[in-house]
């Protein structure tokens, strides 16, 4: 009888830990790692199937801690795109999460990214999500290749008490947040993950943060936020994050961490030394990056956050008012009070509405804007960048996937560099075999982890080999309390991949994203072979990943 399933040999094994690589084989029985010895110690007669690495690196699989791929799974659970980057866990949540349906959450699929392409089986089974967990049992029960695991989306979170409703919530509103999130941390959540340049999650204030967070610190849970300002008020909303962490005694992570304003980019050394000086205090905080200098959303983040009140964003927009009041808010002469979405991106990207791409149009009428800048997209239809953005939103009905060119690239190497600092896509898994249909994606989804790979390992030295691979592993299953994923060890969870260090690289652009990294060869998820000599398998192991409250 064979002793292994699987047996990797003659690899430059990369733990994930941070260790110098060592030569060794790896063998895998069932979904975990059985053994890993000096080369030549196992025995090849004794395994059903025998990988030659020579020249390759194999390590850990990569964990995706900021993955929008809810959707993009439920249309295809290969996770195409993710897969063939080396990624074999994707942990979801930010701001949003179909589950749970309870309260004034009724609605978890409508209006979402993707809804237009999903199954209609998928919009009857996610009205029975009553439990934070659900829609991830759905998945596992379904099939996807990779593992997936969520934080709880604050957006959700505070949906299910308040709608989209402005304003302070009540103690009782607040007791039933509080009672969610504690049942989403029981049900496997990370935490709780806010976005707070985007209704509904812009309409809760530092001190109703605070008391929900409270209730996931029991349970080990992490505060993850897309910080309220990423520009001119980066300091003010890096020192409300802390705060939160602070007050409801649990550690905070900063997803995508940038500074997205040309006149905030001389900022981002200062951040990062707060971030240190928070650290050096006794403070947990991290945070992840991609290694883009351009950011990607809805073009609706343009938009004060007022816009969006009671889910009526695009009846608003209709309202000759309301299109005066958003015309002067962002030309700089705003009422008090009223605060831009993101900031104001379309005031802060390098050239303005030239920094801005709208890509995800729908409508046949709209196509041939795809890829070109907003002003130019004005400037075809007569219109000034203003006008224009607002008819389009109308027009389109929803929110337009915009890419914002906004950051520096000197910042990104900065920031790469960083001990705290973890990788993530941002983004959903993709096939360029469908998603091409619908339109231009930021090329993140494609290639994050092989740019890492390739740019900052390989061409430029920032980093070491073995810390880039820590920061994709370990580093993340640390974070979320993942204790036998993210290392190559004895008894943890077979989640392998092998890629050769010296072609590994992106190839998707921002003109034609939709290209699959080169270089990972092969990926196991729970011990089950995901991607062969570069080709999809097929397979679909992937298992609902839980946090320490479950």
């Amino acid at each position: 009888m064979p002793h292994y399933d699987t047996l990797i040999r003659h690899g430059r094994v990369v733990d994930g830990t941070g260790n110098p690589w060592v030569h060794a084989d790896v063998a895998l029985v069932g979904d975990r790692i059985a053994a890993i010895a000096h080369p030549g110690r196992l025995d090849p007669a004794h395994a059903r199937s025998v990988v030659d690495a020579t020249g390759h690196v194999v390590a850990p699989g990569f964990i995706d801690i900021q993955s929008h791929a809810i959707l993009p799974l439920m249309i295809d659970g290969r996770c195409l795109s993710k897969i063939t980057q080396g990624v074999t866990t994707e942990v979801m949540g930010e701001a949003w999460t179909p589950s749970p349906v309870v309260g004034r959450h009724t609605e978890p699929l409508a209006g979402s990214l993707f809804e237009h392409r999903l199954d209609p089986v998928w919009g009857e089974r996610a009205a029975t999500w009553t439990r934070f967990g659900d829609w991830l049992r759905a998945m596992e029960d379904h099939g996807v290749s990779p593992n997936v695991g969520s934080f709880l989306g604050g957006g959700t979170l505070r949906t299910t008490a308040r709608g989209m409703d402005m304003g302070p919530s009540s103690p009782e509103e607040l007791a039933a947040m509080r009672q969610v999130l504690a049942e989403a941390m029981e049900d496997g959540a990370f935490g709780a993950s806010y976005a707070l340049i985007y209704p509904p999650d812009a309409y809760a204030g530092t001190e109703e943060l605070i008391d929900v967070c409270r209730a996931m610190a029991p349970y080990g849970g992490v505060y993850v936020t897309h910080l309220r300002s990423e520009s001119t008020g980066i300091f003010e909303a890096l020192e409300e994050a802390l705060r939160i962490g602070r007050d409801a005694g649990v550690p905070v992570e900063v997803y995508h961490l940038k500074a997205a304003h040309p006149d905030a980019w001389y900022r981002m050394p200062s951040v990062i030394e707060r971030i240190h000086r928070a650290r050096a205090d006794g403070q947990d905080v991290t945070a992840d990056m991609y290694p883009y200098a351009a950011s990607g959303t809805g073009l609706t983040a343009i938009l004060p956050t007022w816009t969006a009140e009671g889910g009526r964003l695009y009846e608003n927009l209709r309202d000759p008012g309301v299109r005066a009041r958003v015309r002067a808010t962002l030309e700089g002469r705003g009422e008090p009070g009223d605060v831009l979405g993101a900031d104001g991106l379309g005031l802060e990207t390098r050239g303005g509405p030239h920094g801005i791409m709208p890509v995800g149009f729908r409508l046949p009428e709209h196509q041939a804007y795809v890829g070109l800048r907003l002003d130019e997209i004005a400037a075809l239809r007569g219109q000034d960048w203003i006008e224009a953005t607002l008819d389009l939103l109308v027009a389109e009905g929803q929110r337009i996937g915009t890419i914002f060119f906004s950051m520096d690239e000197a910042n990104l190497r900065l920031q790469v560099q960083q001990p705290w600092i973890k990788f993530a896509t941002d983004a959903g898994g993709f096939d360029p075999a469908w998603a091409k249909a619908n339109g231009p994606v930021h090329p993140r989804g494609y290639g994050t982890y092989p740019r890492v790979l390739r740019t900052y390992v390989r061409e430029e030295r920032l980093i070491t080999l073995e810390d880039a691979v820590r920061k994709m592993t370990s580093a993340v299953a640390d974070r979320l309390s993942l204790r036998d994923r993210g290392q190559l060890r004895e008894g943890f969870h077979a989640d392998v991949v092998v890629f050769d260090p010296e072609t590994i690289g992106d190839r998707a652009t921002f003109e034609d994203p939709h290209q699959l990294s080169v270089g990972v060869r092969d990926v196991w998820v729970n011990g089950v072979r995901v991607l062969e000599d570069g080709a999809h398998t097929g397979a679909t192991p992937g298992r609902f990943v839980k946090g320490p409250g479950a």
